[in-house]
C-alpha cells in the first residue's frame, strides 16, 4: 500500500498530482533539498513528494488546524493505538443498521469531538470517524471553533483503513517529518536547496462558492497578500524555490485579476480539477486553478 491521504479534504490535490509534477523545478531531481509545506491539509502532495524524491533531506509540514496536525503526529508516533480505536468505533457504527440511529450516534460523536477534555488519540480517532461519516467528507468549523458538518448517509463507509495509516506512519518516520501547528511564514536555516509548496485556503471565485472554514478564522485578501509578500521574500534568496496553488478568479470574472496582479512577476499557469463540494450536482464540474512558481517549469505546455 502506497502512502496517501488518511482524510478526505476539500481542495485535496490527489487528482492534480500529474499536473503539479509537470511544474516542479528541474533542480529537485538533481540535488538534495528541504521540502516545506505550510498548508499541508490532507497531504496528497506531501505523500507524493516523499515517495517521488528520496533525495529529500529534511521535511517540515504545518497547518493552522490543530486537530489536523495532531492527527499527523498520532499517525507518526502511535499508529497501533489509533488503529485499535478506529476498529472499535467502526465495528460499533457498522453494527447500527437504522439510519436514524446512526445519525444519533454520529451527532454524539461530533459533540464528543468538540469536547476539549478528550485525549489526543481519541480526538484523532473521532476526526477520522467524522470525516468518513459526515456530509461529503467536509471539515468545517463554526465561529466557536466547533466542527459542525452534518451527518452523511453512507451505507458502508471505511472508517479504519489500517493499511493507509501504517504506510503513512512509515513514511512520516522514514523522513522524520517535522510537524508544526502555526503560521505559514516558515523560514528554514538550511543553506541547501529548499522547496516550498503552498496550498492555502482558496480565494472565493464568487459569493456562493466560498469555502475556507477549516478553522474559525478566515483567510481573506489581506492574508492572501501577506502570503504573496512572503513568497516574494523567499524569492530574494537563490536557494529558495516555491510553487503555489489558488483559485482562478479571472476565469469566472475576467475583470478579477487579483492573483495576476499580485504575482505579476512570477510564472502563472492553469491546471484543471473536478470539484464536488457543492450540494447541487449540476453546479459541480471541472474548474481551472492557478499554479504559480518562481522558477522555470519542466512542462511549458501548461503556462498561460
Amino acid at each position: 500500500m502506497n502512502a496517501k491521504p488518511f482524510l478526505k479534504w476539500v481542495g485535496g490535490k490527489g487528482q492534480l498530482l500529474t499536473q503539479l509534477e509537470a511544474a516542479l523545478p528541474i533542480s529537485l531531481y538533481n540535488n538534495d533539498f528541504t521540502y516545506v509545506e505550510p498548508f499541508v491539509g490532507g497531504g496528497a502532495m506531501l505523500f507524493f513528494m516523499l515517495q517521488k524524491f528520496p533525495n529529500i533531506k529534511r521535511v517540515i509540514i504545518n497547518d493552522i488546524n490543530i486537530n489536523l496536525t495532531e492527527a499527523y503526529k498520532n499517525i507518526k508516533y502511535y499508529p497501533d493505538e489509533l488503529v485499535l480505536k478506529l476498529k472499535d468505533i467502526e465495528k460499533e457504527y457498522l453494527n447500527i443498521t437504522n439510519e436514524d440511529s446512526r445519525k444519533d450516534f454520529y451527532l454524539r460523536m461530533r459533540t464528543l469531538f468538540n469536547n476539549k477534555d478528550i485525549t489526543s488519540i481519541e480526538k484523532t480517532m473521532l476526526l477520522i470517524f467524522l470525516n468518513r461519516t459526515c456530509f461529503n467528507g467536509l471539515y468545517r468549523e463554526n465561529s466557536k471553533g466547533e466542527f459542525n458538518v452534518p451527518f452523511g448517509k453512507y451505507s458502508n463507509p471505511t472508517i479504519c483503513n489500517e493499511d493507509v495509516i501504517y504506510a503513512d506512519s512509515e513514511l512520516l518516520n522514514k523522513f522524520d517529518v517535522e510537524i508544526n501547528n502555526g503560521d505559514f511564514e516558515i523560514m528554514t536555516d538550511d543553506n541547501n536547496l529548499t522547496f516550498y509548496y503552498f496550498d492555502p485556503p482558496y480565494r472565493p471565485i464568487s459569493e456562493t462558492s466560498s469555502f475556507n472554514s477549516y478553522v474559525k478564522g478566515s483567510f481573506d485578501d489581506n492574508e492572501q497578500e501577506r502570503l504573496a509578500n512572503f513568497c516574494k521574500k523567499l524569492s530574494k534568496k537563490s536557494n529558495y524555490l516555491w510553487m503555489l496553488s489558488n483559485s482562478d478568479c479571472s476565469a469566472k470574472n475576467p475583470n478579477d485579476l487579483f492573483f495576476e496582479n499580485l504575482y505579476y512577476n512570477f510564472n502563472i499557469m492553469r491546471v484543471y480539477a473536478a470539484r464536488s463540494v457543492n450540494a447541487v450536482a449540476s453546479k459541480r464540474g471541472k474548474l481551472s486553478e492557478l499554479l504559480i512558481t518562481n522558477d522555470l517549469v519542466v512542462n511549458d505546455s501548461c503556462v498561460v
